[in-house]
């Protein structure tokens, strides 16, 4: 079997801008080095990601292009335009899009994933000068991709219901896990945590942190030790949470750190005493998954996927229900038993997901796309 020539389309990636497709394209594309040193990678960086984003491993190398991701339309239009170019001169086998868009021309087969259809599922939750172009460019990727990864089952179902595509071009690639939450679980076990409950979201609206904060006003009433830790990437609602935050005289005990280098999120991970996730839209749900990995007790909206990912490894609720959310962080403060089972349940549960796996799957994939291996069901 020849060695192919695989672009990775990272043109989108802002270091500490994007929420979890960084994470998830950064581990995806460590873990290919791990499992493929025959087929050559050529990685198209833009200006914001230098070579940080580069294995060390020799069949990858990196390919800087001089735009900035920062600007969307620029960004864009050099996929568009330049990238097809850059595929012609590099003479790739397949061009993988990571981040949901794909040039609409390429001169190569491609494969693109999908995090999830939040613009078709929640319209709402975009600014009306965005929703357009989400609908225009996401709806040609997917149909000028010759294979789809969709990065659970709701999303490829979304996939196929928005889209009427043919099952067989869809299949469903779950994310991996840091091992280094593993860890973090075995280290958990030998110490106390510390009176705060962490959310690891990025602050826009269907993240429902408001809900989670109004909760939390209830849940402190009786419990004046506790502090809520928001970490993650402020979005466009950090705002409005802020205000909530200060009308119910919560501004001592909600902090808001912005995004994090991995190390502190670590160290945020270690010392929380309960996890708590209310989202009411995932494509995937990976704070979920880290946070069990970690030994941390954790609870989450009853939605798919975090249903399927938490099993009974995590405590659920209602996300538009403040008062069962109330509640639920006070089983997760009070009930020892419950929290002993879930800090002993969820490491092994998460460890049903790994990056080698997603690595193994995506390439599997990718030879498809190149017509050397048979399409597999997913």
């Amino acid at each position: 079997m020849a060695a192919l020539r695989i672009g990775v389309n990272a043109l989108y990636l802002i270091p500490g801008g994007v929420g979890g497709t960084e994470i998830y394209l950064r581990s995806l594309i460590d873990a290919l080095a791990d499992i493929d040193d025959t087929n050559q990678y050529i990685l198209f960086t833009n200006r914001e990601t230098g070579d940080s984003l580069l294995p060390r491993a020799a069949n990858f190398r990196s390919v800087p292009q001089p735009v900035a991701a920062t600007n969307r339309p620029a960004r864009l239009l050099w996929e568009q335009t330049k990238l097809p170019l850059q595929a012609w001169k590099w003479r790739l086998n397949v061009l993988v899009n990571p981040g949901f868009t794909a040039p609409a021309v390429c001169g190569c087969r491609q494969v693109t994933v999908f995090h999830d259809l939040q613009h078709k599922r929640h319209p709402r939750y975009f600014r009306w000068y965005e929703l357009p172009f989400w609908n225009l460019f996401l709806a040609m990727s997917a149909r000028v991709s010759d294979r789809l990864i969709a990065v659970s089952e709701s999303t490829r179902e979304d996939l196929l219901l928005f889209y009427k595509l043919p099952p067989e071009k869809v299949t469903t690639v779950r994310h991996g896990v840091d091992q280094r939450f593993f860890e973090i679980a075995r280290e958990r076990s030998s110490r106390k945590p510390e009176p705060y409950l962490l959310c690891v979201s990025t602050l826009h609206p269907h993240k429902n942190i408001e809900r989670l904060v109004e909760a939390f006003s209830k849940f402190r009433q009786s419990r004046q030790g506790f502090r809520l830790v928001l970490a993650g990437m402020k979005g466009f609602h950090t705002k409005a949470i802020e205000k909530l935050i200060e009308d119910l005289s919560l501004r001592e005990h909600v902090t808001i750190t912005g995004w994090v280098p991995r190390d502190q999120l670590y160290e945020l991970y270690l010392r929380a005493h309960a996890f708590i996730y209310p989202s009411t839209f995932e494509g995937f749900g990976m704070p979920i998954l880290e946070a069990m990995a970690a030994g941390i007790p954790t609870a989450c909206s009853g939605i798919e996927p975090l249903l399927s990912i938490s099993g009974k490894s995590a405590l659920h609720f209602p996300p538009e229900h403040v008062e069962m959310l109330a509640a639920t962080m006070g089983l997760l403060a009070d009930d020892a038993a419950l929290r002993a089972r879930l800090a002993a349940e969820g490491p092994e549960r998460a460890s049903r997901f790994s990056w080698e796996k997603a690595a193994r799957q995506t390439l599997d994939v990718i030879l498809e796309a190149a017509g050397q291996r048979k399409r597999s069901s997913s």
